[in-house]
């Protein structure tokens, strides 16, 4: 087995961009990047009974373009490949695709650009309950995560103490004290912020 027949063909996973690009890396690999580009070439204009060479060139290049169609196939879930009306050669059906998801794409990079503000604005009200502010955090950490921006545990943990009430300030120094906020999870705070709170208004 050769080395260009070990690749394995990139799957599409939602994120159009990065599956463009190492798919266009795949094809050209295996030289078949054209046949999407540029699609079959036009028979010669003028010809009127094509010479034995060029009708084998043509089917050379057809069957070459159905490989890249079994290729896109495999990348392609089945319900996805399902809405793609035309799938007579694979500049078709790549066309198809960069139209549906490349727009997708964009409105998902545009979401997360308004969700980053919304997370960096975030602050606990006074009067607010710790779970309010936690809950209403990591909804916004949640879509973040829905739209491709998986944040870690840590800067949510650092995130919530930082923008508390300030009659939290001598829990968040203790809490610091006592704990390793870089592996600390948004569990294990929130449930010291919960004892913290009780005890604030004597439970």
């Amino acid at each position: 087995m050769t080395n260009s027949e070990k690749f394995v063909t990139p799957r599409f996973d939602g994120h159009y961009d990065h599956w463009s690009m190492l798919m266009e890396n795949f094809l050209r690999s295996k030289e078949m990047w054209n046949l999407v580009d540029e699609g079959i070439p036009a028979p010669a204009i003028g010809i009127s009974s094509a010479s034995e060479a060029h009708r084998k060139s043509v089917e050379e290049t057809k069957l070459k373009d159905l490989k890249v169609k079994n290729y896109l196939f495999q990348a392609i879930d089945r319900e996805i490949m399902e809405t793609i009306l035309d799938k007579r050669t694979s500049k078709a059906i790549w066309d198809s695709m960069k139209q549906k998801y490349q727009g997708s794409t964009k409105v998902k990079r545009a979401q997360l650009q308004a969700l980053m503000k919304e997370f960096e604005m975030l602050v606990m009200k006074e009067g607010e309950k710790i779970d309010g502010f936690i809950s209403q955090t990591l909804m916004v950490v949640n879509k973040m995560k829905v739209n491709g921006e998986d944040m870690k545990q840590s800067t949510v943990v650092d995130k919530i103490l930082r923008y508390l009430t300030p009659k939290f300030n001598y829990v968040v120094c203790s809490i610091e004290e006592l704990n390793d906020i870089d592996t600390m999870t948004v569990d294990e705070l929130h449930g010291s912020l919960l004892v913290q709170e009780q005890r604030m208004h004597g439970n």
